[in-house]
């Protein structure tokens, strides 16, 4: 009886209470907030390169975030030789601390951490606070979309994985690999009629369901998937103490069925313990790590150690030399007026 009572309460207060700004979500603007200030700075930083006097910007490493394919070449090149790409380094300890992470604490580099995941759920909590609620693709649907995403995880993977020493090294010589994130800059400033539509398609997309392009189209967040599934990190239930309320259920952006399960391995969790913070039974939910004591996660701690750990990786990196490009002014400069014609092979 007390049992049902809870559920009820739990019911009648938490059905319809709005999402409430959490510690994960400070983590998330925090981060979004310097993605931003990281593009205005290189924005600046390439007017004056293409300005052709004194460079008094310097150039952001952290742009190289959004370089993941190459980034993954330069590992399977230091995997194979112990060489360190030199031309996008940082890139690859991005990439690198995405996997670290994904590993410890499932896809919390998604569910903490990724700018586009932040913009993508403010657009589907948006789109709720309108229409009430965000909308499921039917199973069958929902199932054949999710797959893209990993179909073009492995058409990438695929791609690097053909690719040899010597071809990845040829390519990390490429004067489009030195100017690809400038390249990557010029698509968007320079934004063509279809980068446009898509990116209207992907924003009214993530207005009704959630994490649209997360969801179903991000190979990054694939791979992380992949990695989460060795996580030692489990969302776990205690049957005993639920109450069969469901708040976690509606409040999770994966759309799991965390209210029936014992523990969720699924690679489409985040770890971004919402469902947790809402249970109104706390014995009943918790983030579970294998070798931690219970009830050890808190959202303030996994904030330190997603934030904590991207600085920890930032700084280690930095001594060790493997953050900032090699790549020179004059390099760049000399490269710039052929950048329409440059290719990758």
């Amino acid at each position: 009886m007390n049992k049902l009572m809870l559920g009820l309460i739990g019911n009648a207060e938490d059905r319809n209470k709005p999402y409430r700004w959490s510690v994960r979500n400070t983590v998330q603007t925090i981060v979004l907030t310097i993605t931003v200030l990281i593009g205005i700075q290189f924005y600046f930083w390439t007017t004056q390169i293409r300005a052709g006097g004194e460079v008094t910007i310097s150039r952001p490493p952290g742009v190289e975030g959004f370089l993941p394919i190459g980034s993954l070449m330069g590992w399977k090149y230091w995997l194979q030789t112990g060489i360190w790409d030199a031309v996008h380094p940082a890139g690859m300890v991005i990439l690198g601390f995405a996997i670290l992470l994904s590993l410890v604490l499932r896809k919390a580099f998604c569910g903490w951490f990724c700018p586009i995941g932040t913009l993508s759920e403010w657009l589907w909590k948006l789109g709720r606070k309108k229409s009430g609620d965000s909308w499921l693709p039917p199973k069958w649907l929902d199932i054949g979309l999710r797959s893209v995403k990993y179909l073009l995880l492995f058409f990438f993977g695929w791609a690097v994985a053909s690719m040899s020493a010597a071809d990845i090294a040829g390519f990390l010589e490429l004067p489009y690999w030195k100017v690809a994130d400038i390249k990557m800059l010029n698509f968007f400033t320079a934004m063509s009629l279809t980068t446009a539509v898509v990116l209207l398609v992907l924003t009214i997309g993530s207005l009704f369901i959630r994490n649209f392009w997360c969801r179903y189209f991000c190979p990054y967040g694939a791979l992380t998937g992949i990695f989460a599934l060795f996580s030692p990190s489990r969302i776990q239930r205690d049957d005993k103490t639920c109450t069969a309320c469901g708040v976690c259920a509606r409040v999770c952006p994966a759309y799991l069925p965390v209210d029936k399960k014992d523990r969720i391995v699924s690679a489409e969790c985040t770890g971004c313990y919402s469902c947790v913070e809402v249970c109104p039974v706390k014995p009943a939910m918790e983030m579970k790590t294998l070798g931690l004591k219970s009830r050890f996660w808190t959202a303030r701690r996994l904030a330190w150690a997603v934030g904590g750990g991207f600085i920890l990786v930032v700084i280690t990196a930095r001594v060790l030399g493997l953050w900032t490009s090699s790549v020179t002014i004059g390099e760049i400069r000399a490269i710039l007026p052929r950048i329409d014609f440059l290719q990758h092979f």
